[in-house]
């Protein structure tokens, strides 16, 4: 009977060990199901809306939405060239758009197929609250961000009902507050420069909740701003002034006579005082080195 107990006991922690140590992100598919369904295409609606107002005119700007930023993506494609979907081998990658020619490829977070200083516009979705590696991906965008581009990033709102609720893409990974993203933007030296809230509806596909998405954006704006379901926040590279290096001017010594019948310090043996002396001892030092020797 206790051999039973015991491997009945072994079985239920090797199972919470699979279970702590599955991915906490979808893939693509999953995503693609989501942004498909009705509850997806109102948070599509009302994220897209903010992006674009945030971003006007983007006409002869490049534009590329690293993690699955798909959605957002297609208001930009009569404006934006080049425009881009950049998705990493963790969350997997699918074809877009639908027709035409395929812009969205599979890429390495912390190594990207761009040269230096390339993209005026990066949108950043579905990606920082999953990658393992967020320091490196943060740096890797400063390397194709262009030196007076833009980078938003959407993130889950840790007090948001949306981190909560893992029905949704938003519940999955980590949430982030607004310190919390502030220190990673620093330290990859990204300098943040507007915040908004947004998706203040709960996260349910209930028909009352989806008839006025408009209505309950603008009532939580108003009841609970500080609990909205995910934080958008738009940063700018930190660019420091490269300042020249001085010459050292190498110090002159200063040749001091020595009177007839004096005996210097060097003939007698003494050795200088060192600088962090007394005044008193200097000057001591100084009369028994000029002192008539006997």
């Amino acid at each position: 009977m206790r051999l039973i107990i015991g491997r009945r006991e072994s079985v239920s922690s090797r199972r919470w060990k699979l279970k702590t140590t599955a991915p906490m992100h979808l893939d693509a598919i999953d995503l693609k199901d989501f942004y498909a369904s009705s509850l997806g295409a109102v948070v599509r609606r009302l994220l897209g809306a903010r992006v674009r107002a945030r971003w006007t005119n983007l006409q002869g700007k490049s534009l590329f939405g690293v993690g699955f930023a798909t959605p957002y993506l297609g208001a930009f494609r009569n404006d934006a060239c080049p425009c881009g979907a950049l998705m990493p081998a963790e969350l997997g990658v699918i074809s877009w758009p639908r027709e035409g020619k395929g812009l969205s490829v599979l890429v390495d977070e912390t190594d990207l197929p761009l040269p230096d200083e390339c993209a005026d516009r990066i949108l950043l979705v579905h990606m920082i609250e999953w990658s393992e590696r967020t320091r490196a991906l943060l740096r890797e965008l400063w390397r194709v961000l262009a030196p007076n581009g833009r980078l938003l990033i959407i993130v889950p709102n840790r007090r948001g009902l949306w981190a909560r609720v893992d029905s949704t893409p938003f519940g999955h990974g980590r949430p982030f507050s607004r310190s919390q993203i502030t220190t990673l933007l620093k330290d990859a030296m990204f300098s943040p420069e507007d915040w908004q809230y947004a998706l203040y509806m709960p996260p349910f596909s209930w028909r009352v909740l989806l008839k006025w998405p408009v209505f309950w954006e603008r009532l939580g704006l108003v009841l609970w701003p500080a609990f909205s379901g995910v934080i958008m926040v738009e940063a700018t590279k930190q660019i420091y002034a490269g300042v020249p290096v001085k010459e050292v001017r190498s110090k002159r010594r200063r040749v001091v006579p020595v009177p007839a019948g004096v005996t210097p310090s060097i003939a007698t043996g003494e050795t200088p005082p060192a600088r962090r002396i007394g005044f008193a001892r200097r000057e001591a030092w100084t009369r028994r080195a000029w002192s008539p020797t006997r």
